[in-house]
């Protein structure tokens, strides 16, 4: 399983990727639109691995992003990862 962060400013985002033992596998700022989108898909792929048989059998891809719209997200559910908005003002309250 991988988990990626997207902190999602209006030119860029910034990205993490996670394993499920909690190491940092990659951390990039990636334009906004489908060059950043592309490099995001690619970044994912290079963590998965190449699964045998059936991509169906790849791990699950969750990724928490700050907003449920627009294309961006739209190519993520497409992807088939699971999808998560989190409020960044809920975040930063977190944070405090």
């Amino acid at each position: 399983m991988l988990f990626v962060g997207d902190d999602w400013a209006e030119d860029h985002h910034d990205v993490e990727i996670i394993d499920e033992d909690g190491k940092v596998l990659a951390r990039k700022r990636l334009p906004e639109g489908l060059a950043g989108i592309t490099q995001l898909h690619e970044l994912i792929a290079h963590h998965l691995g190449e699964p045998d048989g059936d991509p169906a059998a790849w791990p699950p891809v969750v990724v928490g992003i700050e907003t449920d719209r627009g294309a961006w997200v739209a190519s993520l559910v497409a992807a088939g990862y699971e999808v998560f908005a989190i409020n960044p003002r809920m975040a930063s309250r977190y944070r405090d």
